[in-house]
């Protein structure tokens, strides 16, 4: 019998922790997609900031976010792994060029996936670690509970420990956050910072476009009930749909700026 070590240490083991994180990616990218509609609830930023805050200071989420930044190391250590592997098993490259998405999406998983693993340094650097150690822009929502009003004004904490306060003054619901949405309608009227989120989309959607079916196909699940559905699932939703909504984003946020 194969020792528990030795399983994952062996190119079906790997293959197997690609995907159940892979998999378990996937489905945080519905999740962050959820959250991150927000930003187009025009409501100057009070549903996503709220969002932001519960999603950084909400103890179970916490965990489950490092259990993801865990994933997403464990995930590009194997794949660059099985590349270093499958390149030196194969020394030389094809002579005939793939002549289908899904083909050239399969052969260079490894590109895709370095892209999209640069894009989320800079990513987290430009949003989460500006949001939870250097940014200190807090703003401060008053929503009047009968009509609904909402209005918002820049909000300076009088202590250096402050973090969130929601109270009520005469039927009106005063919120005071750390200002998540102001960092990312500066960074998306950036244009060099769009096109690379537009960039890193695009490596998404083809990343997604052949992994999420090889993940399934990893695990065993190839049957001829399901497998129309998880190919269906994976090039619309995942390679189409999600990309293409987290796009939206930089874009919309870029033509506001310049309007």
């Amino acid at each position: 019998m194969i020792k528990f070590s030795q399983f994952f240490h062996s190119s079906i083991g790997k293959k197997l922790v690609m995907s159940m994180t892979g998999l378990f990616l996937c489905l945080f990218l519905i999740v962050h997609l959820g959250g991150n509609l927000t930003l187009f609830a025009g409501d100057e930023g009070y549903a996503f900031n709220i969002y932001a805050h519960f999603m950084t200071h909400f103890l179970p989420v916490e965990i489950i976010s490092y259990g993801l930044y865990i994933s997403i190391l464990i995930h590009a250590f194997y794949a660059l792994a099985l590349t270093v592997k499958n390149n030196q098993a194969r020394p030389v490259k094809y002579a005939v060029a793939p002549k289908t998405p899904v083909k050239w999406a399969s052969l260079n998983m490894g590109l895709l996936g370095s892209i999209i693993f640069l894009f989320l340094i800079i990513h987290m650097s430009n949003f989460w670690a500006r949001y939870k150690f250097l940014d200190g822009t807090y703003r401060e929502y008053r929503k009047e509970l009968l009509t609904g009003k909402l209005t918002s004004a820049v909000y300076e904490p009088v202590s250096p420990d402050f973090e969130y306060a929601v109270t009520t003054e005469n039927n009106v619901e005063i919120v005071r956050v750390k200002d998540l949405y102001a960092i990312v309608a500066h960074s998306f009227s950036l244009w060099w910072y769009s096109l690379l989120y537009l960039a890193a989309m695009v490596a998404v959607s083809y990343h997604l476009y052949h992994g999420f079916q090889s993940a399934f196909r990893t695990v065993g699940m190839v049957h001829k009930r399901y497998t129309p559905i998880i190919q269906f699932t994976g090039i619309w939703l995942f390679a189409v749909i999600i990309p293409l909504a987290f796009a939206s984003m930089p874009v919309v946020f870029y033509i506001k700026s310049l309007l």
